[in-house]
């Protein structure tokens, strides 16, 4: 254990040099000792994009540094708080806040949200169960410190802390952790659109009556930010080859899933793959799942004697992804032509056939008890705060981010495997056969 002084500091401060934010620096020993326990050190094996690796090369960065960087950039709003003395502020809250931060993401499976998906699970619920859980590094480090803290940094990460100001560091509309991500995203993807200026939106942060608002001043920093984000999401997060890959690898787990639940006899199947098509895996199994094991049981499964899952599996280790049409509106009648002619030449329409159409709320105006259009509960909105102290919501105040609030949905894509039926485009009834350009 590395020398620290009376109040919990290192002797000498760690710093690890970082693409986005250059540097990230460790003063804490409690901090420190969280960093270099195995469940975080797991995030290492998690990409923080998914499946966006094959589509952008460069998109092999990990939940770990991310993790890292929505740790920094909450250190340094904490110290610009601290700096300038504001009231609003509860500095006794500064290591909670920084433990969340750091570990808000340590609940991730592997692949991102195509778990979740499956097996209706919440990386939020797997985060506090490990923080939480008795036989954990993180709970024991956290306890070792103090006895509250697994219930206190858990209660920030699950939105139920008593003091709003400390969750809304890490979530909320601009929080940490988006802030983090857009910057990231945007490196190592090689796109612009998730640049913008966090020196300046840091600076006009303010702590005011239990909640986090900002400065008027930098009412077009924080429209620069909501641009950015709005930009990634149709650009990168809802890439139509991305999608295709996603999908995939949802239906990989749906068949694993269907097949285990029906008593298929898998050649070899790991054990925590098992418990968690079972329904039955716990924490240390959970712990278990990264990337590598995963993508272990897609080359075992590419032998299997199932083909759907076969193929499947090899397609996602492979590269070799759906294609797409687009359609500007849906079309029911259309749709279920396609599944009953994919039927009719031999392939499974609820495998070979999915139906995509992404939606985003880029921002959304708060209304207390309402949900967003995915169930969950709205975030706060983003207030300015003028030079008299009254507040006002964002959007009354900009065109810009006005124009992006609510639901923004895009096109209709309707995504299949190539081959299969061109090979078989002479069955094809003529307006299929157009539909997927076999002309």
């Amino acid at each position: 254990m590395s020398s620290v002084n009376r109040e919990g500091k290192l002797a000498e401060e760690k710093v690890f040099k970082d693409p986005v934010h250059k540097y990230i620096y460790v003063q804490d020993e409690l901090i420190w000792n969280l960093i270099n326990t195995k469940e975080f050190q797991r995030l290492r094996r998690i990409r923080q994009l998914g499946t966006s690796y094959l589509t952008f090369h460069g998109a092999e960065h990990s939940r770990f540094s991310h993790s890292l960087g929505v740790y920094e950039i909450t250190r340094k709003i904490i110290s610009q708080f601290e700096r300038g003395g504001y009231s609003d502020w509860p500095q006794e809250e500064k290591l909670v806040a920084l433990c969340a931060a750091l570990l808000h993401d340590l609940g991730h499976g592997p692949f991102s949200h195509s778990i979740e998906d499956v097996f209706d699970t919440q990386h939020e619920e797997w985060t506090c169960r490990i923080l939480l859980g008795q036989t954990t590094e993180i709970n024991k480090v956290l306890r070792d410190y103090d006895s509250s803290y697994p219930e206190r940094v858990s209660a920030v990460i699950c939105k139920t802390y008593h003091k709003p100001i400390v969750v809304s560091l890490v979530s909320s509309q601009m929080d940490s952790d988006r802030m983090d991500y857009l910057l990231r995203d945007a490196y190592f993807t090689g796109v612009n659109y998730g640049t913008f200026d966090l020196e300046r939106i840091l600076r006009v942060l303010r702590p005011h009556q239990g909640q986090i608002v900002v400065k008027e001043s930098g009412m077009h920093a924080v429209e620069d930010y909501l641009m950015s984000r709005y930009q990634m999401y149709w650009q990168v997060y809802f890439h139509p080859v991305t999608r295709s890959s996603e999908i995939i690898l949802r239906q990989i787990f749906r068949r694993a899933k269907e097949l285990y639940g029906g008593g298929y006899p898998f050649a070899t199947m790991l054990e925590p793959i098992k418990k968690l098509l079972a329904g039955t895996i716990e924490i240390e199994d959970y712990l278990a799942l990264d990337e590598a094991l995963v993508q272990t049981a897609f080359a075992q499964w590419s032998s299997e004697p199932d083909s759907v899952l076969a193929d499947l599996c090899r397609r996602f280790l492979n590269r070799k992804l759906y294609k797409y049409v687009t359609m500007d509106k849906p079309d029911d009648k259309l749709w279920q032509q396609v599944r009953d002619c994919l039927q009719e030449i031999g392939l499974h329409p609820d495998y070979h056939l999915e139906i995509d159409f992404p939606y985003d709320m880029p921002y959304h105006v708060y209304r207390p008890g309402s949900t967003t259009a995915a169930g969950k509960e709205e975030k706060p909105p983003i207030l300015l705060l003028s030079r008299d102290d009254r507040l006002s919501e964002i959007s009354s105040r900009s065109d810009i981010v006005r124009s992006i609030t609510g639901i923004h949905q895009g096109k209709y894509h309707l995504y299949y495997p190539e081959e299969p039926l061109q090979e078989s485009a002479h069955r094809l009834p003529a307006n299929i056969r157009e539909l997927f350009a076999f002309m």
